[in-house]
C-alpha cells in the first residue's frame, strides 16, 4: 500500500461549474484504481479561475459587500471539494466500491515578510484583452500582466507554503482510510499574529502547497496533473521535446538555461523539484486525459533525485 498525493490544476477543470463536474467524472475514473487498491490518496486542486471568479462576482455586485481572498479561497475550497467528493462517490457506486470521503477546509500558513506580498505573481481568474486589463487596471487597482500568450489576467501575492494547519486532522482521516480533499487552491493562506491566525490577501501556488502536503503526509509519490502530457523544452516551438525522465541535476540545468515559463510550468517544476529533493521520492507531471496512465508512470514525466 503507498500513499499518493494528486494535485489538479484550476484550469484543467473547466470554466464553469457544468464543465468541471463532466471533466471530475474522468479524474474518478483515472484514480479508481488507486482506491479499489486501498492506496492512501489526497486531493489537492488549483483554485485560479474560480477564486477570481468569486472574489470578481463580489466585487461587480453594488448590493454586497466586498469579500476578502481569504474568504473567497474558502469558498471554493467548498464547491470544488463538494464536486470531487461527489465525483469520487458516484464512480465508486457505479463499481460497488465504498470508502469515505472528506473535504476539509485548509489554512496553510506564510510568512507575512515573504517577498510575495510586495512582486504579486500569482495569475487568477479569466482572461481578457489588453483594452479590459488597462480598464480592469484603471477601474479597480488591479496588478495585470500578459499570461503565457494567452490573453492578460489580474495577479496577486504567492507567498510560499510553511506549514498546514489541519495537518493533524488530515493524517487522522487518512490512518481511517478516508480519500482527503485539502489544501484546495493551496489553503487559505494565514499569517500567526500576536498568537492568533489570521487571513491574508493572496493565493498560495498549489503545486507547492501539494508539495508541502506530501512532505508533511509522507507520501511516496507526488502527482501534479495538468493541462500538457509532459514537461516540454522549447515548449509551442517546431523543437519541442518532451521530457520522459528526468533528474534533478538535469532539471536545475534546463532552469539555469532559462527553460519553462513563470505563470505555467515553473512552479510544477520547482514544487516537484522540492519534493523529490526532500525526500528522495518520485514525483510526476502529467496530463489530466492521462491520468490513469501517468499513475502507472506510463505517461508524463517523472522526476527522480
Amino acid at each position: 500500500m503507498s500513499r499518493y498525493v494528486i494535485s489538479l490544476g484550476g484550469n484543467a477543470l473547466g470554466n464553469n461549474a457544468n464543465e468541471q463536474k463532466q471533466l471530475l467524472k474522468d479524474v474518478a475514473k483515472a484514480i479508481f484504481p488507486l482506491i479499489e487498491d486501498d492506496h492512501d490518496i489526497i486531493i489537492v486542486h488549483g483554485n485560479g479561475p474560480q477564486v477570481g471568479m468569486i472574489n470578481l462576482a463580489f466585487n461587480e455586485s453594488k448590493s454586497t459587500p466586498l469579500m476578502p481572498f481569504a474568504e473567497c479561497g474558502a469558498m471554493s475550497q467548498g464547491y470544488i471539494g463538494y464536486h470531487i467528493q461527489n465525483a469520487i462517490y458516484n464512480k465508486m457506486k457505479l463499481e460497488n466500491h465504498e470508502r469515505p470521503i472528506t473535504t476539509i477546509v485548509s489554512q496553510v500558513l506564510v510568512d507575512a515578510n515573504d517577498q510575495a506580498f510586495k512582486d504579486p505573481s500569482k495569475p487568477i481568474g479569466s482572461f481578457y484583452s489588453k483594452v479590459e486589463a488597462d480598464q480592469l487596471s484603471k477601474e479597480q487597482g488591479y496588478t495585470m500582466v500578459e499570461d503565457s500568450g494567452r490573453g492578460y489576467r489580474r495577479v496577486v501575492a504567492s507567498p510560499k507554503p510553511l506549514d498546514i494547519i489541519e495537518k493533524e486532522s488530515i493524517k487522522a482521516l487518512l490512518k481511517d482510510k478516508h480519500i482527503v480533499i485539502a489544501a484546495g487552491g493551496g489553503g487559505i493562506p494565514v499569517i500567526s499574529q500576536d498568537n492568533e491566525l489570521i487571513g491574508v490577501d493572496a493565493v498560495i501556488d498549489k503545486d507547492h502547497a501539494s508539495a508541502k502536503m506530501a512532505e508533511i503526509t509522507e507520501a511516496d509519490e507526488l502527482i501534479i496533473l495538468t493541462a500538457v502530457e509532459y514537461v516540454y523544452l522549447d515548449f509551442n516551438t517546431p523543437h519541442q521535446k518532451a521530457l520522459k525522465k528526468v533528474s534533478i541535476a538535469e532539471l536545475e540545468d534546463y532552469l539555469k538555461k532559462g527553460h519553462f515559463k513563470k505563470g505555467s510550468m515553473l512552479p510544477k517544476i520547482e514544487a516537484c523539484m522540492a519534493f523529490t529533493k526532500a525526500t528522495g521520492r518520485p514525483s510526476i507531471i502529467a496530463s489530466l486525459d492521462q491520468a490513469k496512465e501517468a499513475l502507472e508512470q506510463k505517461s508524463g514525466t517523472i522526476i527522480i533525485a
